[in-house]
């Protein structure tokens, strides 16, 4: 097990449990998920903190716009889910705040690996059900934890 020490003195998630649940949800869809690990938020809300760093990292130019961004700010404590028009467009708002809240009740238990894997497995389900992989299947972003 690998785990991810991050800075000042924050919760150690395995980053390896991250990467395998973005894999496998992105093996049964035509989306692309990325989780994004905050040192310090530059915005005081999570949505817009998100929504930024959704566009910095490019995450609008995938083909079908289904991209969805898991955005954790341990040292503040705060999250924010956010999916592309192409995805928003299947599910409303009232899914991602379920998504949200049942994340944070794990968050709460300090099941920091388990919470972030946990939104990735929810929103691959509704990528798989609204994109799902057929022969053509690029996988058109990293699959990495991004951090700033």
């Amino acid at each position: 097990m690998f785990s991810l020490f991050l800075k000042h003195g924050e919760p150690a998630i395995d980053e390896q449990a991250v990467l395998t649940a973005i894999r496998h949800a992105e093996s049964l869809s035509r989306a692309e998920i990325r989780v994004h690990l905050a040192a310090k938020m530059k915005n005081n809300n999570a949505f817009e903190e998100a929504r930024h760093v959704f566009a910095k990292l490019g995450m609008h130019r995938t083909e079908l716009r289904n991209g969805v961004l898991i955005l954790v700010c341990f040292r503040e404590k705060k999250f924010a889910i956010l999916g592309d028009i192409g995805i928003h467009q299947y599910v409303t708002d009232v899914f991602w705040e379920t998504v949200k809240a049942e994340m944070q009740e794990l968050l709460k238990q300090e099941k920091y690996t388990e919470a972030i894997c946990h939104g990735i497995q929810r929103a691959g389900e509704k990528l798989q059900l609204h994109f799902p992989a057929g022969n053509h299947n690029p996988d058109e972003l990293r699959n990495e934890i991004s951090r700033d």
